[in-house]
């Protein structure tokens, strides 16, 4: 624990690191304010950047964009009544009426403080949870991992405001993706159609790109000529005493909320700051507040929504389950440089593990500062035209994708994947779960084929094992338990 703490408190002092998150801070909430990009979009984009540094710098970076994208959503929650990222919708509902008011910088100090708290309470769960989890991970063989994996893609049927059905047909066609290449025991060719690009499958990078960024410029070229209307904004203000006494138990309890909903295969930031602000209405004593400017609506949406990036580390670095859109790309981060997730990175790796834990840590207390301080500079970037921005993000798009391999059936994977990305959104589907599920489709693939190698054929010995038995159970009930719930009032009434 000692060593792990140091490695942690190495990150404090070492001064590139510290610049570098300093920068990607910086670069994370400008991407936060910036309507149509976030989290997500951003991780995308600078995960080619990032192949050239050494491992815990890479994920630093990443991790980084993850925790002050989430945050800097707020701002333009509050000031311009929409949300920088999608995490942060559930701000508009409190955050704008206050602003409205004239108590813009009350509100964006409500949501730094309460940001801020989520976050850091998040990444202490990160570092308690973690290695825990990883000592039960070392039970886990390939039939446990199959059904952890079959676990997470039933989860993707709430991933996303897409509609359960809508979700799942996204993550079949992302786990079909999956199977695109060479079969890795057999060598059977498999969707290549004589392309020898392909044979080693598609590369994550560019579909990510494709998925994220260039559907999304895609999207938002509907908006060239938006009027944006900004609540005017003298300075934040930190919360007063009487505030603290309001928000303390709606922050504590959101925080623990975001962090089990981070934690859980396949969730995220959204979902969580919607439950975070749903639960903080269902215990007020002023119900009547929430929607006109309710502080406790603002706590508890921003304390949720940043304490879920810590969560939904720990699936994501003990089991290789993606807990939301953004940790599948730090997940991508993680394998390309080496750093495997499961129990083994916290025995072989466990100083770069806190490394990471660290700069998570750093990253939080950086967006703090610059939220009280420099919140209203960071609001005009949110006015820079459409016209002038996307142009800029399709340019590092092409590059970020080109990068990878220097091939240029990367940079034709991205458009293709921009593509059908736009027409997926169009349509009402959501793009995360198609990432997911090309994820998780090898790990499928993998797990059920090494488990019928145990078995000699006989797959159902798989349901005779009790910690592979639960998860398929859980994956069951989490598909079909609504409906079956349905049926029983039904039936009742």
């Amino acid at each position: 624990m000692i060593e792990a703490l140091s490695a942690m408190a190495s990150v404090f002092t070492d001064p590139y690191l510290l610049v570098l998150i300093f920068a990607t801070t910086i670069l994370g909430v400008i991407i936060g304010v910036l309507p149509g990009l976030g989290a997500t979009t951003g991780a995308a984009l600078l995960l080619p950047f990032t192949l050239t540094m050494e491992p815990v710098q890479a994920i630093a970076v990443l991790s980084t964009i993850y925790v002050s994208a989430t945050f800097a959503g707020s701002i333009t929650a509050i000031l311009i009544n929409t949300p920088g990222t999608s995490a942060a919708a559930a701000t508009t509902f409190d955050g704008y009426p206050l602003a409205q008011k004239g108590e813009a910088g009350r509100a964006l100090g409500i949501a730094v403080v309460s940001s801020t708290i989520g976050g850091v309470f998040s990444v202490i769960v990160l570092c308690i949870a973690a290695p825990l989890l990883a000592r039960v991970a070392y039970e886990f063989r390939p039939p446990e991992y199959f059904a952890l994996t079959i676990f997470g893609l039933s989860m993707l049927a709430s991933i996303s405001a897409g509609g359960a059905v809508k979700n799942l047909i996204g993550g079949i066609f992302g786990v079909w993706l999956s199977t695109i290449g060479a079969e890795r025991v057999t060598a059977i060719e498999r969707f290549m159609f004589g392309n020898y690009d392909l044979y080693e499958g598609l590369s994550f990078v560019p579909v990510f790109i494709g998925l994220f960024a260039i559907s999304e410029l895609l999207v938002q070229s509907k908006m060239v000529n938006r009027v944006v209307n900004a609540v005017s904004l003298k300075a934040v203000k930190l919360p007063t005493k009487e505030d603290y006494k309001k928000i303390w138990k709606t922050i504590v309890r959101s925080s623990g909320i975001g962090t089990f909903i981070g934690i859980l295969p396949a969730e995220g930031a959204t979902v969580a700051s919607m439950i975070g602000y749903s639960e903080a209405k269902r215990w007020s004593k002023n119900k009547e507040e929430f929607g006109k400017g309710s502080i406790e609506g603002i706590a508890g949406a921003e304390a949720a929504n940043n304490s879920a990036t810590g969560g939904a580390m720990v699936p994501t670095m003990v089991l290789g389950i993606p807990g939301s859109g953004t940790t599948a790309i730090i997940l991508v981060g993680l394998m390309v440089h080496g750093l495997r997730p499961g129990a083994y990175l916290f025995t072989e790796q466990v100083e770069k593990v806190y490394q990471i834990f660290g700069s998570m840590l750093l990253a939080n207390l950086m967006f703090m500062a610059m939220g009280l301080y420099a919140a209203r500079l960071f609001a005009r970037v949110s006015l820079v035209p459409i016209s002038i921005l996307w142009p800029i993000v399709f340019a590092l798009s092409v590059i970020g994708a080109y990068a990878l391999s220097q091939s240029l059936i990367d940079v034709w994977i991205a458009l293709i994947f921009g593509v059908i990305g736009f027409f997926a959104r169009r349509h009402g589907f959501a793009v995360a779960p198609i990432a997911v599920g090309l994820i998780l489709g090898e790990m499928v693939e993998t797990n059920l084929q090494h488990s019928l190698k145990m078995y000699d054929g006989q797959w159902w010995m798989i349901f005779a094992q009790p910690l592979a038995l639960f998860f398929l159970v859980l994956a069951f009930l989490g598909l079909c338990g609504p409906y079956l719930y349905s049926l029983i009032v039904k039936r009742k009434d």
